[in-house]
């Protein structure tokens, strides 16, 4: 898959040993994320490569997710048919609807709804995500709120499912560089 990166994100985990890298292109279809996941957490090493594809409004599209988890492999294909999403070739009619993939293993996936809310005129975004749960792998719908207030690189993010609230920092790219407790990380921009 080729195309022209725009920028690079590289996070270090917080909340145990681990890193994520990904890389944001723009391809014919729209947007590409590719990324390298690589942690340690009670079930031992995690080594995740991911694919997330969006459209031109950064709407996702679909999602693979390969590599092993612990003493587990992991082989996912996530896709948005129309309306419905599948994943590995089952209909999963309880996030019928959803607008974007969130992999709860990294913070790369907010970048998309992130990058909606750059683009508009208003400083709040609802969502409502495909979220692949981890280590789980089941997808689970996630209503996700984004409210940037008057700041340009902070947004106040909240997920109604987990109740889980918090403040994002985050770059002009979208890629998140701060998600506290888990993730910190830095962006580096391609050269036009």
């Amino acid at each position: 898959m080729s195309g022209h990166t725009i920028a690079t994100a590289h996070w270090r985990a917080l909340d145990r040993e681990g890193e994520d890298t990904c890389r944001l292109s723009q391809v014919d279809h729209g947007w590409c994320l590719i990324g390298h996941a690589r942690f340690r957490d009670t079930d031992g090493f995690t080594a995740l490569d991911y694919v997330v594809r969006c459209d031109p409004s950064w709407l996702s599209l679909g999602a693979d997710v390969a590599g092993r988890h612990g003493a587990q492999d992991v082989s996912i294909k996530l896709e948005r048919r129309d309306d419905h999403w599948v994943l590995n070739d089952e209909e999963q009619p309880q996030v019928r609807g959803a607008s974007d993939v969130d992999l709860a293993f990294t913070p790369a996936t907010n970048l998309m709804p992130l990058r909606r809310l750059l683009k508009t005129a208003d400083k709040a975004l609802t969502t409502c995500s495909a979220w692949l749960t981890f280590p789980a792998w089941d997808l689970r719908r996630l209503d996700q709120s984004y409210d940037a207030g008057e700041a340009l690189e902070t947004v106040n993010y909240a997920a109604e499912q987990t109740e889980y609230a918090t403040q994002l920092c985050f770059d002009r790219s979208g890629f998140v560089t701060l998600y506290p407790g888990l993730w910190e990380g830095e962006v580096t921009h391609a050269s036009t």
